[in-house]
């Protein structure tokens, strides 16, 4: 064998030597920091400075639309309703071991990013669609989904127009700004090859009162949106919403990234409020099922297990959601079935009954 060689390759083996050790040495330390509860899973990780100011203020931070009746919508007297606000409430229900100690911030499309960054508000609950950008890029966490929807439009039954292929060169389009609906709006006609006139508003209402003077041909938003804000106008029975939905809007609340356990408080509020819909259990029945024979309602209501450990919190904390906001179920025919809303569940049903709503399990 050639000596320079065989030099080279020793010379190899001792820096292929030094780095094994040196790996091990790595895995070895953080092995011992996640046994001493200083890693992502130990519990130091059960720390939450938003749990912890939530609770000296004695209230949850919900930032709400400006007013989505069914989502998030306040009445003469200053009273928050809707399935958005609800979620707040679970978590309330959860954290303080009260659903009305809520203070509710109402936000346009415009500010409500920069005021959940800025720690104004500490959930955005608000027909926010979950989307790679403002999930990665800017500072935000999607917990999961409480309404899945897709962009349609809405016109004046007597336009003639009856579907996206009716619509001609000239179209005038109200929305709002600051939204994924403009750049859908925009992918849609640019698509269809179709010349339209954007009008854009900053707050839904003025958008409302735009299309409602005639001064838009179409009003495109979530039809979830469409629904509600239709509610609003002087004549409700003269306008309908088109059978076209032209992109998915999965609907959810956010929080900051940054705080994981509170993230976890949030996301299994949610969650507790949708599965109990699955399993059945009411504001009213909750507590008679502790001694159910199904493990999963009794992890529900707070009777098998200690799950509320797992992020600082007592073991009745599912329980009080159910009992104080009710389940997902009982949300959406207050909100939205009994107001006439929207009666339809759609693809808001439960899994298990032809809709998609499906979340992960408590256990």
């Amino acid at each position: 064998m050639n000596s320079k060689f065989y030099q080279q390759l020793k010379k190899g083996n001792h820096n292929m030597i030094k780095s094994i050790k040196t790996w091990i040495l790595v895995g070895f330390a953080s092995l011992l920091l996640v046994a001493c509860g200083q890693g992502g899973g130990g519990a130091g990780s059960k720390k939450s400075k938003t749990l912890e100011n939530t609770k000296k203020a004695g209230f949850v931070k919900c930032g709400v639309s400006e007013g989505v009746p069914g989502f998030s919508n306040a009445d003469a007297s200053g009273n928050w309703s809707g399935i958005d606000v609800d979620v707040c409430r679970a978590v309330a229900a959860a954290v303080l071991k009260d659903a009305d100690k809520v203070k509710y911030t109402p936000l346009n499309a415009a500010e409500r990013f920069t005021a959940l960054n800025s720690g104004e508000i500490d959930i955005l609950s608000r027909n926010t669609t979950w989307t790679l950008s403002r999930d990665a890029d800017i500072g935000l966490t999607f917990v999961g989904v409480n309404f899945y929807d897709g962009q349609g439009f809405m016109v004046r039954k007597s336009s003639g127009i009856n579907s996206v292929k009716d619509f001609k060169d000239g179209i005038v389009a109200c929305t709002n700004i600051g939204t994924t609906t403009e750049l859908n709006m925009r992918d849609f006609f640019n698509s269809k090859n179709i010349k339209y006139e954007p009008l854009g508003f900053k707050s839904a209402d003025e958008v409302v009162q735009a299309y409602d003077a005639g001064r838009c041909d179409v009003y495109t938003t979530d039809k979830s949106g469409l629904a509600s804000q239709r509610t609003k106008m002087k004549d409700p029975s003269e306008h309908k919403i088109l059978p076209d939905t032209i992109s998915k809007e999965p609907l959810g609340p956010v929080v900051r990234q940054g705080d994981n356990v509170w993230e976890d408080i949030v996301r299994w509020s949610l969650n507790t409020f949708i599965e109990a819909e699955e399993y059945g259990v009411t504001s009213s029945n909750a507590s008679s099922l502790k001694e159910s024979d199904n493990p999963a309602i009794k992890r529900l209501v707070g009777s098998e297990g200690e799950l509320g450990a797992a992020f600082g919190l007592d073991n009745e904390w599912s329980l009080r959601i159910i009992e104080q906001v009710g389940n997902y179920g009982e949300s959406y025919k207050k909100h939205l079935v009994d107001t006439g809303i929207m009666p339809n569940r759609g693809p808001n049903q439960l899994w298990t009954k032809g809709g998609i709503l499906y979340v992960p399990p408590a256990r």
